[in-house]
């Protein structure tokens, strides 16, 4: 995998610049729900699968989290080709620049040639998390905690979004990846495995050539976002 993922490098390197501007920003807002505010990416976007995800080796899978389009990409090695075979919306942390410390409620980054790697999947259905806002000791993860080695940062991982699925598209955790309930049990099943390399891009950066590729290759069938965050019951739009 990662000599893999060294030839991807190789291979698109001189074309990143080229586009690195082709994702369409759509913005950001703000949802209330009981008593929790979310800030949110103002798109309508849910879990896409492009191949049965039977005929996936997980051996063959590696990630893309990207910061600027609130979206995990699973992506499969083929011989020398890289296929997109899902995307999920994701929540990462409060503040969307570089982790740099503890308590900055930043999401840590890393480039394609150093990515980041599950060291463990665990049940994390009893897990519960105080945010300090007042709701108390909830559970918050979901059914499973992908924990991921981010060197000189502890404790991120990838997860669910139980008590906080409307901040999903948005920005709200302190630190790790949110996904919906139901996508993390999804990813869990399908793609994810200790050992899989996940790259998580800066809110800057744009696609990868192979992920153009990738996409084009889809034709039609490849699902965009499109302006329009979806309000769960109970929530509303608010003003801050």
């Amino acid at each position: 995998m990662m000599k893999f993922l060294f030839s991807l490098i190789v291979a698109t390197a001189c074309s990143l610049m080229a586009t690195a501007q082709n994702t369409v920003d759509f913005g950001t807002r703000h949802v209330k729900k009981g008593s929790k505010t979310y800030l949110v990416y103002d798109v309508c976007d849910s879990m896409q699968v492009y191949k049965d995800p039977l005929k996936v080796p997980k051996a063959n899978c590696f990630f893309v989290i990207s910061k600027r389009e609130y979206r995990l990409y699973v992506y499969e090695r083929v011989g020398n080709d890289t296929l997109l075979v899902a995307h999920y919306p994701i929540c990462y942390a409060k503040n969307p620049e570089n982790k740099e410390r503890v308590g900055d409620m930043k999401t840590p980054e890393c480039k394609l040639k150093a990515p980041f790697t599950i060291s463990q999947i665990a049940d994390a259905s009893s897990w519960k998390h105080d945010f300090g806002d007042g709701r108390g000791n909830i559970p918050s993860y979901g059914n499973w905690f992908m924990r991921l080695v981010t060197p000189g940062h502890k404790g991120i991982g990838i997860h669910g979004s139980t008590n906080n699925s409307a901040s999903v598209p948005g920005r709200d955790s302190e630190g790790c990846i949110r996904l919906r309930d139901n996508d993390i049990k999804h990813l869990k099943e399908h793609y994810a495995k200790v050992g899989t390399p996940v790259v998580v891009k800066s809110i800057k950066e744009g696609k990868y050539p192979f992920e153009v590729k990738a996409e084009k290759a889809l034709g039609n069938r490849y699902v965009a976002q499109r302006k329009g965050y979806v309000l769960e019951k109970g929530a509303s739009f608010v003003d801050k």
